[in-house]
This record gives structure tokens, sequence and C-alpha cells, in this order.
């Protein structure tokens, strides 16, 4: 029986090159983000490459109707096997010393609860067969502070924080969690950031069970990045 994999967060870049990715090792893909039309048309980009594969809209946010996307892909494809959390950031990214309640709020209910919700579904499922993987992607502002980022970086250090946590529990019970750190732009033919590169790590993580962290770009340019901002500002 295929398994499956299931991509919150779904989207033509990221998240496409990692349903290509896991497609080409035999998974069945389940997809999960804001727009139909979108989803609509990965589903069929997919199929054309003889990937089987569902999806279901749902706004991350919301945290019933993530639930019941799941849960329906599931009901299609079967139980899931891989999940990988990966939303792109929205509302307004703030500065540290501008950050309010509403605004960490925000990238909290998107990164953070938005993850639980999602993890919450499947691992029930997961810890009863003792196996599966759970990858939750972040961005580098999760290990490197980035003042023009503050909101977004809180809760991805969150994010990863409790997926390093999970590894730790979840690991005698068969089932890996990791974290991807990403630490650049989504650039199409690039070598190393490319989707469909940046896939195959993600497929290669998850063959990797003792592993719980992949970077993905250059940290080291980030953190020039952050110096030379706050140089600027000084």
């Amino acid at each position: 029986m295929a398994k499956t994999l299931v991509v919150v967060g779904a989207g033509p870049g990221l998240g496409m090159g990692v349903a290509r990715a896991f497609g080409r090792h035999g998974f069945q893909v389940g997809l999960i983000a804001r727009s139909k039309d979108t989803l609509d048309a990965l589903v069929g980009e997919l199929t054309e490459l003889g990937v089987k594969a569902a999806a279901c809209p749902a706004d991350i946010r919301d945290r019933d109707a993530l639930a019941s996307a799941i849960g329906s892909v599931g009901e299609t494809l079967g139980p899931v096997d891989v999940l990988e959390y990966s939303p792109s950031p929205t509302g307004p990214i703030t500065h540290a010393a501008q950050t309010t309640v509403e605004s960490a709020a925000v990238q909290f209910e998107l990164h953070v609860l938005g993850a639980v919700t999602a993890v919450g579904q499947v691992l029930p499922q997961m810890r009863a067969r003792g196996e599966g993987t759970l990858l939750l992607t972040t961005g580098v502002s999760s290990t490197i502070a980035a003042p023009f980022l503050a909101n977004v970086g809180l809760a991805m250090a969150g994010l990863r924080n409790w997926a390093h946590a999970l590894h730790a529990e979840l690991a005698s019970q068969g089932i890996h969690a990791a974290t991807v750190t990403i630490a650049s732009g989504i650039v199409p033919g690039d070598e190393v950031t490319d989707p469909d590169v940046i896939g195959a790590r993600y497929y290669d993580l998850y063959r990797q069970r003792d592993r719980m962290e992949e970077v993905i770009g250059d940290p080291e340019a980030f953190r020039a990045l952050v110096a030379e901002s706050a140089a600027g500002h000084g």
C-alpha cells in the first residue's frame, strides 16, 4: 500500500518541491492551503506526473477547518505517514520594538498553533501504528534574531523548539519529528534552493530518522545581513 504525505501550506514553490520529491518515491500526496483554484492546479500537475493526489482547502489559522481538511485528505488517501508543515508568513511583519500582542499573535496562530493542530490531527494514528514522520518548517529567524523579522522569528523559534522536543519524546515510539530551517529564498534553477533540490533534502531527512534538523541555505549570510541592517540603523 502506498504511503501518504500531507503538505500543509502547499504552494507552487517549496510545497510542490516536497510533493514531487516524495511522489517520485511512490508516495500519494495530500495538499492543504487556502485557495481551491491553486490546489486544483497543483493536484493536476502531480496527476500529470503520475502521482496520486488530493487536496482540501482550509485557512490554517482556522483550527477546526484545518483539522477537518487533514481528516478529509486522510479519508481519501489513507492514513498520513508523513506530515510536512510549511505555511508562508502572512500578516504584518514587525520590527522588534514595534511588535505588539496583535502582530505576535498573528504569526503565532499561523506557525505554532497551526502546527500544533496539524500534528494533533495525525499523531494519534501514528502512535497507534508505531511509525510516522513530522517535518516542521521554519525560517532562519528561528535561530538568528533579526530585528526586522521580530514577530515572525518569535513564532518560528517556538515552532523549532517544539519540533526538537517532539523528536526527543517520540523517537522511542517509532515517530520521527524534525525541523527544516530555511536560510534563503526559494529560487528555481538554483543548485541549492531550487524547489526540487530542497524537496529531495526533505526526503533525505525523512529517511534519516535519527536526525532532528536540516538547514538549507547559508545562515551566516543572513547573520551578516542582520549585522549590516543593525549598523545602518545605528
